[in-house]
Parts: C-alpha cells; structure tokens; sequence
C-alpha cells in the first residue's frame, strides 16, 4: 500500500498550518527508526533531496555504544557522514503526532552517493532485485506481538525494570473479555496506524496476560518491512502517550510466552501469486516447492537474521508456541515452516522462527536470499512432517544460541555470495560483540543460584 501523503499534498499542508515537522528517519542495525525532525519549509526547501547522519548509526549497539572493530565506520576513519536520501513513496501523515509528517530514507555514501551496502534498506532492495531479474515480485506480510504494561517506559527504567504489571491479568488469547482493558491503547494504537496509510487488519489478545497481536495487510517486500518498523514505533509513541509501556522482546520473563513476529511469504508474477497451481498437491507451485525448500536449507545460516540477539534464543523453549525444528508442516504450529491457504490462491509460506525483535529488513532480505536459491538450484522440500515436533530427534533444529547462529552466519557460502562478504562481515561482528557484551554480565539467576550455595 502506497504511504498516503504526496509532495504536493505536504505543500498545501504546510501553507495552512496543518504539518509543521516531518521526520526523516532510517532504520538502523536493530530495526529502530532513527533521523531528524525537520520544520517543515526546510525539508521542502532542500530536505527532501538530501540530509545527512553520522555513520555511527550503522555501527552502534542496542545502548548506542560506538562499537570497536567494524571495517565501514570507526574512530581511525573519523565516523564521518552519511546521506540519507528520503523516499518520497514513503511520505505519510502520523496522526498520533500532531502536525508531522515521516518519510523513509535509504542511505547513501556520503562521497559516491552509492547505497551503504550494510543498510538494512539497501540489504532488503538487493535481494528484491534479485527476485525480479528472475521474474518475481516479492510478497510478504508480517504478524507482531508485543506485552502491554500499566507502567510508563520512564517509570519502569529509573525503577531498574522490575516485574512490571501487565494491563490484562490472564492469558487473554482470542478473548474480547480479556482484551478491554488493553482496548483503549490498543483501538488508538489500530486507528493511528491505519491513518498513518498502514493498513491494520486487526488485533488480538495473544497467548499469555496482556499480550497482544497486530496484523497488517501484505504487500510489497519493502513496503512491508517499512510498516513493520513503523508499527513499532507507533505502538510504542502511542503506548507512551497514554502513560503506559510495551516491549517487542523475545522474551521479557522465563514464565511468560515469548513475542514473535512471522513472516508470510509470497511471489508473484504478473499479478498473479507464482505459489499457486490448482493441479499441484496442496495447491503448491514447482516455484514455492523450490523456494521453501531454499529455506528449510538455510534456515540454520539464516537464523542471526530471524533472532539476532542472546535473549531471541530464550524464546525457543517446548510448549510455547515457538518453533524448534526447521521443517515444514501444512498447518501445525510447531513448525518453523507452515504452510497457510492451502489449496487456494493465497497458498503462502509462513516463517514461525522469527521473534519480535527481529529487524524486517534484514528478516524479509535472509528469507528472499533462502528462498531464491532454492528456486535456482531446484531444492526439493520433501514430504511435510506431522505431530508434535517438539519430541522429534530426526528433525533439523534451529540454532539453540546465538552463538550457534552467528558462526553458521559466518559460514554461509550463500550469504556472503549473495549479500556480500562485508555486509556478513558487519553483522557477525554485531553479533560477536553482543555475545561478549552478555558474556560479562552476572544475572538475577546467577546471584540467586549462588550467592550462598557456591
């Protein structure tokens, strides 16, 4: 769905007062949107073509900590600039902000005005160009759960984030009852979104207490994973306003279910879904038989990108609803793999591992990657496994840690092919310096185990 603000459209709106800021943002390494706020008359005036950020932005970690050791940015190079170049397709109002406006922006080299390769932007374009030099167009949609707190962000972070008290007190999965009393945030939060030109399907109370689930409508690879990460926003500016909080963790306590946030799956051509052949078993392609076989290859190399952090991990536990094994299923929730519409031209492939905090950039580029190969080698799936896979000991486990993700990243002759060996690069080093960052910290675990027993 196109954003719903074009140029034209920002200029009257500036003439009369109605917009008076637009935020250009990029997203950077963890799917966070970050940029400038511009009074409005200067982005007209020159903005709009260009502005700059420090290349920082593509270096740091979840605390904004300026990271040793990456090749593209670092203090011996002076953390120069960037270009970030503002997609005027991406042009939307943010009803939830009074008088803004948002635009999306790519980055650029500050001196070859050539895409930054590690972008997460330009990660996700490359891999669609890929598909349509094969003659796809790439459709995807993704699904976010996320907790709601009664306490505000402030109040919870100079508390040192203590249990904090959810909005509803039980599990309230499909429940009406059991959801009102995340309704007042959560029918702002749909209406906000749908106004800002992302088009919300609906919400749902989600498996554990105050948990919720947000659906928008699929789209364009790209368009996608741009309402994704402007859905976090939203939730989050929205939830704030109303003095309440949220978290898009993996997995915020070992007694609660983990977030996650599937990835739907699609290729079209000419309008026309390429998974879909009537006469096929299931309904599926030769085209989505080779493409899901591409992931259920890779799907070990892929991981980093479905779950880049040392908590992600803690979300693939049995019984919760997260996948531990990568095989596919016609519909058995215990997959990584599922596949949806069967038998119907909406047949798509959902991808079950992912967690809330994956970035969508980075998400939907690994699974084209995976996904595309499989079509050019003509992998084969295989038959579709049932039952409780949980129990399974033949079947193919995904990554258990970060660790585990990160060297199966660095390994992969397919990823560094496709993305590029310094994009791999960039984000093993991420990962490395997050697994030797969780490496140092002594846990409420750790001190409860052993303060007097050691």
């Amino acid at each position: 769905m196109p954003a719903n603000l074009s140029l034209d459209d920002l200029r009257k709106a500036a003439k009369t007062g109605e917009i008076d800021t637009v935020i250009t943002c990029l997203c950077d390494m963890q799917g966070r949107l970050q940029g400038k706020r511009f009074h409005v008359s200067h982005f007209l005036e020159s903005a709009l073509e260009e502005t700059h950020c420090c290349n920082y932005l593509l270096a740091t970690d979840m605390e904004m900590i300026t990271v040793p050791g990456y090749a593209a940015s670092s203090w011996s190079k002076g953390y120069g600039d960037y270009v970030m170049k503002p997609d005027l397709a991406t042009l939307r109002r943010i009803p939830w902000a009074p008088g803004t406006a948002l635009v999306m922006c790519d980055v650029l080299d500050h001196h070859s005005h050539a895409p930054v390769p590690h972008a997460p932007r330009s990660i996700l374009r490359r891999q669609i160009e890929r598909a349509r030099a094969m003659g796809f167009e790439p459709v995807m949609a993704t699904e976010l759960e996320f907790f709601l707190f009664e306490e505000s962000f402030a109040a919870l972070f100079d508390a040192g984030y203590p249990k904090p008290t959810p909005m509803a007190r039980y599990n309230v999965d499909y429940s009406i009852m059991g959801a009102t009393r995340d309704e007042p945030i959560m029918r702002a939060i749909r209406n906000g979104l749908y106004g800002a030109g992302i088009p919300i399907e609906c919400s749902k109370g989600e498996a554990d207490a105050g948990q919720e689930e947000i659906n928008a409508k699929y789209s364009d690879a790209l368009d996608t994973a741009d309402m994704h990460s402007l859905i976090k926003l939203g939730v989050k500016q929205i939830a704030q306003e109303h003095g309440a909080s949220v978290t898009f963790m993996a997995k915020y306590d070992d007694k609660r279910a983990g977030s996650s946030s599937h990835i739907h799956q699609s290729l079209w051509r000419d309008g026309q879904n390429a998974f879909y052949d009537p006469a096929a078993e299931h309904g599926m392609s030769s085209v989505m038989r080779h493409f899901l076989a591409g992931q259920l290859a890779f799907a070990r190399e892929i991981s980093y990108f479905l779950a880049p952090y040392v908590n992600s991990y803690k979300r693939f536990c049995v019984g919760m609803f997260a996948p531990t094994k990568a095989v596919w299923s016609l519909d058995n929730r215990t997959a990584g793999f599922r596949i949806c519409g069967e038998n119907t031209k909406s047949v798509r492939v959902e991808c079950r591992i992912g967690g809330a905090d994956l970035n969508p950039y980075l998400a939907c580029a690994a699974l084209l990657a995976a996904g595309l190969e499989g079509i050019e080698q003509m992998l084969d799936p295989g038959a579709p496994v049932s039952g409780d896979l949980y129990q399974s000991e033949t079947a193919p486990e995904i990554p258990r840690s970060l660790i585990e993700a990160a060297e199966a990243l660095s390994d992969s002759r397919l990823l560094n092919r496709v993305l590029g060996e310094e994009v791999v690069a960039h984000y093993y080093h991420a990962a490395r310096w997050e697994i030797e960052e969780s490496l140092r910290v002594v846990t409420d675990w750790e001190r409860a185990r052993g303060f007097e027993r050691a």
